[in-house]
């Protein structure tokens, strides 16, 4: 898996301006399920597919690796390396040089030259990758167990190698998505995210994780609306295939009602990591809060084909009320409930609905049935609350939440919608919506 993202990245580098590489997420769905070369190749969308396999054996490992032309399924180039585990991370530099030597019709060797690293190769240089690498992986679970144990691994890498840029992004991107996520106060958790993506960029101020991470860190905490695309900007320029960088700008770019430009970055991120359940669901959002809701519902319907108790997807039950399709929207949250039972959001979502219906007393109990089922998941309920308010036409409610997540910088994805999400339709006339606009440097 290690090796697998380091390659992404060092090919990503080479000619970012005319060869695409595709992310992490997608070509590793096809670890546990082989398919013929040609298929993923339209999968993907590829001209070239670069596989092959590690060995790993006490302190030595063996890489096999071949480059093979789609179209044909000629095979370009293929090696076997055998090197000691110290020496890896030198090993991915020289794969990708020779790599980029055998795809002289995409790359000339000016625009090669420097451009792949030849990183330390000590051993605490080593064990801090290796660290590195695992703790991505746990980070890309999106859970709570998960980022702790990613946490912990960043920890352990900075330790191992202090110089270890990445490691400190990776950090960064933690604590900023767990307060995304409402798993801690965002008081807490984003200056710690602010402090480990400063740390990479004095180490790397190339480092385009590190930039992506401050651009969130910017739009989601300090509403600093200007920093946050410079920031966003500057990480595609450094990285143009790096997904997540145009992921995130293109949530960006939602919020402010920018939709073409975020649709644009949108498919850019699925472009070049097609099969990311995360980045499919966040067009689906784009979708939705556009107004398209009859695309969203496809989008999101297919990413729950594939994951039913997927979150992000799970917005195709909002997608419906838009529609006042309750009946298909009670029938989404029973699947949710079954997939993924207790789960808070999902009663959140149910007292939503009942709400919109004017039966309140369903909604009531929905929302008994909400906090009960917090306490395995202890997140913030403001931003549930806040939707279901809205949809029973609380204003004084949904405005006193909104205040207080203002004054106490929390619950800060709902306040970042407040500008596009539909469910906010009944209050925008009200001028205290301005007015929370206004605090919010919307306007």
């Amino acid at each position: 898996d290690g090796l697998t993202e380091e390659m992404i990245t060092q090919l990503g580098r080479l000619d970012p301006e005319r060869l695409g590489v595709i992310g992490r997420a997608s070509v590793n769905s096809y670890k546990t399920h082989q398919k013929p070369l040609d298929q993923v190749g339209r999968e993907l969308g590829v001209q070239y597919v670069l596989e092959g396999s590690v060995q790993r054996e006490s302190g030595n490992v063996r890489v096999t690796a071949q480059l093979v032309q789609v179209k044909d399924q000629t095979q370009i180039w293929a090696r076997q390396y055998d090197r000691q585990l110290k020496n890896l991370l030198a090993l991915q530099g020289e794969i990708t040089g020779e790599i980029a030597s055998q795809i002289d019709p995409i790359l000339d060797s000016s625009q090669r030259a420097g451009k792949v690293s030849r990183p330390e190769t000590s051993r605490d240089s080593y064990d801090a990758y290796d660290l590195y690498l695992r703790g991505r992986y746990e980070w890309n679970k999106r859970t709570a167990d998960g980022f702790a144990q990613a946490i912990a691994y960043f920890k352990q890498a900075i330790a191992k190698d202090p110089s270890n840029a990445h490691a400190y992004a990776g950090l960064a991107d933690t604590y900023a998505l767990m307060s995304t996520y409402n798993l801690d106060p965002p008081k807490e958790l984003m200056p710690k995210a602010r402090e480990a993506a400063l740390r990479a960029l004095h180490i790397d101020e190339k480092l385009a994780e590190a930039h992506t991470s401050l651009g969130l860190i910017a739009e989601f905490y300090d509403w600093d609306f200007p920093i946050a695309e410079k920031e966003f900007r500057r990480a595609i320029e450094l990285d143009p295939n790096y997904p997540t960088g145009h992921q995130w700008y293109a949530e960006f770019l939602t919020y402010q009602g920018r939709f073409p430009q975020a649709l644009a970055e949108s498919q850019r991120a699925r472009q070049l990591d097609p099969l990311s359940l995360i980045i499919t669901a966040d067009y689906g959002a784009i979708l939705y809060y556009s107004r398209q809701y009859d695309r969203a519902i496809a989008v999101f319907n297919g990413v729950l084909a594939i994951d039913p108790a997927f979150g992000r997807a799970q917005m195709v039950v909002s997608a419906y009320v838009q529609k006042d399709e309750f009946v298909e929207a009670l029938a989404a949250i029973k699947r949710w409930q079954r997939f993924a039972p207790n789960n808070p959001w999902a009663w959140g979502a149910e007292a939503t609905v009942y709400g919109r219906l004017g039966r309140k007393a369903e909604a009531r109990q929905a929302i008994k049935k909400m906090e009960l089922s917090n306490r395995g998941y202890r997140i913030d309920l403001a931003q549930p609350l806040l939707t279901i308010y809205a949809a029973m036409g609380d204003k004084d409610k949904v405005f006193a939440l909104l205040q207080k997540g203002i004054s106490q910088h929390s619950n800060v994805g709902m306040l970042l919608t407040l500008k596009v999400d539909p469910m906010f339709d009944p209050i925008r006339s009200d001028p205290r919506y301005q007015q929370i606009l206004r605090q919010m440097h919307f306007n």
